[in-house]
């Protein structure tokens, strides 16, 4: 599964502000320069968090953005979702959320779907539990150096554990 830039850029964005002691905001500007990201495209972006509820603004000349939440309750699957949309791993793929099952865009759906459903319910249903699982603040922990100097040393170890453990 591809996710655009505009994940990437909207998880990276959301690091930053985490990063943030308290409630002090950031100014985009900021982020584009320190991530080397396109500012214009990072307005886009942040429109599409503040809409979600996950970033919120302050106007003047100290302002800019902050999470609307700590680090801690903010999940990735409310990321990709507010960025991305439904999250599917194929375009044939459609997520029908009201009768809470899986549809194929091949056939018409009579309950069986083709050949390959099962497959792909399974791919999207796994990549949307690892999104439900981690948490910004743990993408934050992630990003700073550990005591050897290198990035997330620590966190390493446990993204290790944890994928491994989910392919049981």
């Amino acid at each position: 599964m591809i996710f655009t830039t505009k994940a990437e850029y909207g998880v990276r964005l959301m690091v930053r502000l985490g990063e943030m002691p308290g409630d002090e905001p950031v100014s985009l500007k900021t982020v584009a320069e320190t991530e080397r990201l396109p500012l214009a495209y990072l307005e886009r972006i942040v429109a599409l968090l503040r809409r979600a509820g996950l970033v919120e603004s302050t106007r003047g000349a100290h302002g800019g953005y902050r999470l609307a939440r700590p680090a801690e309750e903010i999940r990735m699957d409310e990321v990709i979702v507010a960025l991305e949309g439904a999250v599917a791993p194929m375009s044939c793929f459609v997520d029908d959320r009201e009768g809470d099952r899986v549809l194929c865009s091949h056939l018409e759906d009579d309950g069986t779907g083709c050949a390959t459903k099962l497959l792909w319910t399974r791919v999207q249903g796994g990549v949307f539990h690892a999104l439900q699982r981690t948490t910004l603040s743990e993408l934050v922990r992630f990003q700073r150096p550990g005591e050897d100097g290198r990035p997330g040393r620590a966190a390493a170890i446990d993204v290790t554990t944890t994928a491994a453990g989910s392919l049981a």
